[in-house]
């Protein structure tokens, strides 16, 4: 076929042309509207969101560099947006948007070692890690957050003796405000990295994490109903001094909150009754939405929750591979809606010595104020060695308190209310409460739970004297 004359070529770029600039001209004022429009940045419970200048999505260090040197003003990181409370975001500032960060820098199978970017989620590099039998050592009970977010928050899960993720990271690369690279490992910059971890950004910009791992393996369930008195006795002596416990979690429902139901996975040789390896993506989970909406919607469904525990103890024992257990995904958790109602998690860690005490004052304050309390959560956490805000400064039991609320004013503050006399009970029970969640401690709360934050203060200073790196959070109380 012969070539087409230079001059139809012309004809058809000066056409387009012409055409591209009728239809900017024609569209010129919805481009500007969107223009002026806010940027909103938004957690999972849609409260708190945040007005924003810029969003920036940087795919690789160099990149975070360059925006931070090219925004002067504040700036607020974010990952998987699971925080509840603008920990992500500060007003008028630039946000970093993590999740194009993606990649397994490397990986050596054979030391059980891996690092990876920060935007990373749990389950993409699951999806790495199980090609080689190998496993995430520490993260939350659902794949969906980001490395560098679980990070920032010091998450922890349900692993038997792990405590917080600070426990299994080996070195961070951070951006600091200066536009600095750092490498914070156990040997150099230990102070940097003790103050990133469960730092919520106050002092650079993860950009890479290190992470040990531990082998995949098959486990099976175990279930037990326990006394209240008697659990830290029972978790003691049946759980954490049992080497073959990977994963374990009790489960207080309401309204009394007084008989934990016990959920242990162990290493065991028995054969596969769950024989995928992960969770598949993308499921529906219609089942669990519609029961998550029944528990709080029903009025006869309290009366319906002790014969669904015995159901669920005298089901057949499971067994899975660990990954699997690892990668449960959120979504089986997300309401069908959050227009007029959410589902939020608050968090309290108090010492072994105060678990019963506690767990009765908590239960009287959620009955006092009638909370919509879907389950209280028990982990276990030793004290946690390296981070500078330790949410275990010696060992803890934690309780995950998973409710659901109003979106409106009036609520917000009545939840405020409630939050701080839970906040009160751990802190006269020696114990501490979670970051990550809505920002409703009084200034005097968050300094009698953190006194170490004097010691954030002044490293903050050295490393970001014109307090570029903030949040909602920080905001507020550094």
């Amino acid at each position: 076929m012969p070539a087409e004359p230079p001059s139809s070529c012309s004809r058809r770029t000066l056409l387009a042309e012409a055409l591209a600039v009728a239809v900017a001209g024609e569209f010129a004022p919805l481009v500007a509207l969107a223009a002026a429009l806010p940027l909103r940045v938004e957690n999972v419970t849609r409260l708190y969101t945040v007005e924003v200048a810029r969003i920036e999505t940087p795919a690789d260090t160099d990149a975070v560099v360059r925006a931070l040197r090219d925004w002067p003003a504040k700036v607020a990181i974010g990952g998987g947006r699971f925080s509840m409370g603008g920990q992500i975001a500060i007003a008028g500032g630039l946000h970093l948007d993590m999740r194009q960060m993606k990649q397994v820098v490397w990986l050596r199978a054979d030391e059980h070692r891996v690092r990876v970017q920060a935007g990373i989620t749990w389950r993409d590099l699951q999806d790495v890690l199980d090609e080689h039998d190998l496993s995430v050592r520490t993260m939350q009970s659902y794949a969906n957050f980001t490395v560098g977010g679980a990070v920032s928050v010091n998450a922890h899960g349900r692993y038997v003796g792990h405590g917080p993720i600070s426990h299994s990271v080996r070195a961070l690369q951070l951006v600091l405000a200066d536009g600095r690279v750092v490498e914070a490992n156990r040997r150099e910059h230990t102070e940097l990295l003790g103050a990133a971890l469960g730092g919520y950004g106050a002092i650079g910009v993860i950009t890479e994490v290190e992470l040990d791992l531990d082998d995949n393996s098959k486990i099976e369930r175990h279930i037990d109903a326990v006394p209240l008195a008697d659990y830290p006795r029972f978790f003691a002596g049946k759980v954490l001094n049992d080497r073959s416990s990977v994963m374990h979690n009790a489960d207080l429902l309401p309204p009394r909150f007084d008989a934990p139901l016990s959920v242990t996975w162990r290493r065991t040789d028995k054969p596969l009754t769950r024989r995928q390896r992960l969770v598949p993506r993308g499921q529906t989970y219609k089942l669990e939405r519609n029961a998550l909406w029944a528990l709080t919607e029903l009025p006869l469904a309290g009366s319906l929750r002790e014969p669904a525990t015995e159901l669920v103890r005298r089901v057949r024992p499971e067994v899975a591979w660990r990954n699997h257990e690892a990668s449960l995904d959120v979504a089986s958790l997300e309401p069908y809606s959050r227009r007029l109602t959410t589902y939020v998690l608050d968090e309290f860690f108090v010492p072994p010595r105060h678990f019963e005490a506690f767990v009765r004052e908590m239960g009287r304050i959620l009955r006092r104020h009638r909370v919509a309390a879907v389950n209280v959560s028990i982990r276990h956490s030793p004290a946690d060695e390296v981070a500078l805000l330790p949410w275990a400064r010696e060992e803890v039991f934690s309780f995950v308190l998973f409710y659901k609320q109003r979106v409106d004013l009036q609520a917000q503050r009545a939840v405020g209310e409630w939050t701080r006399e839970l906040i009160d009970a751990a802190l006269q029970h020696e114990g501490r409460y979670y970051l990550p969640y809505q920002p409703h401690a009084t200034r005097e709360q968050f300094e009698r739970a953190y006194p170490e934050i004097v010691q954030l203060r002044q490293l903050k200073a050295s490393v970001d004297p014109q307090g570029r790196f903030s949040n909602t959070l920080w905001q507020k109380y550094l």
